[in-house]
């Protein structure tokens, strides 16, 4: 919540010095924030990125994957985790012990934190990414075509170019943001028949500020998202 009133008071703030709309403002922020930084990355301050097992609680990754993080870990141990990459350690959670591949990447992401493989925020080989969740009460396939479907889209992401890659839907939409070089990959995960989680990773990040903007900015979004679609704004 403290960096969604941050990015909205820098959007007001412009406003102020530019005489520009709330849009027009806002676009400018969100385009800056997009772009690739001229300086060194700076380490991620816990202000501005939280390790995953403090976002995902016990209870909740023990509930969709049946086991806990400490649990989880010790089985990564057991094999040499550490010792692999991030692609092989998510393949392992999905063929060995078929966790979902969302909550796969989750729990190796978790496990490459704790083991200091990667900081909070940053990626495995370097570089930085923001990702926010949300779940909404409605199905999965509405929450999917909020992002696939272009005229949706516009209603609660407007003033930025969104270049598809790919769509499988229900689960997975893959898009470059921006004109690049910075992307977006987004999983929808089904929670009943009418309930979904949807989770939002913007990576190819190349500084911790970067990232916590666009993880506020990405809050904000996904708030209005949220609300249109439980308003049945979206007219399905």
């Amino acid at each position: 919540m403290t960096n969604q009133r941050s990015f909205k008071t820098r959007v007001r703030t412009r406003m102020e010095k530019t005489g520009e709309s709330y849009t027009a403002a806002r676009r400018h922020l969100i385009n800056k924030a997009a772009a690739p930084a001229t300086e060194v990355p700076a380490a991620p301050s816990p202000a501005s990125a939280a390790a995953q097992t403090e976002r995902i609680t016990d209870d909740l990754i023990r509930a969709r994957t049946g086991r806990g993080w400490d649990e989880w870990f010790a089985l990564l141990d057991a094999v040499g985790a550490t010792e692999r990459t991030h692609t092989q350690i998510a393949r392992h959670l999905v063929v060995e012990h078929e966790v979902p591949g969302w909550w796969a990447q989750t729990i190796t992401v978790g496990y490459e934190q704790v083991r200091g493989l990667r900081a909070p925020g940053q990626r495995r080989g370097g570089g930085f990414e923001a990702s926010v969740s949300r779940t909404v009460a409605v199905p999965a396939t509405r929450l999917f075509a909020a992002f696939a479907d272009e005229t949706v889209r516009a209603r609660w992401l407007p003033d930025v170019e969104v270049r598809v890659r790919t769509a499988t839907a229900p689960r997975s939409f893959r898009a470059d943001w921006a004109g690049g070089p910075t992307r977006i990959v987004v999983g929808v995960d089904a929670v009943g028949e009418s309930k979904a989680r949807v989770a939002v990773l913007h990576e190819k990040l190349t500084a911790a500020e970067q990232a916590a903007e666009l993880k506020a900015y990405w809050r904000e979004r996904l708030t209005a998202l949220k609300a249109l679609l439980e308003s049945n704004g979206d007219h399905r």
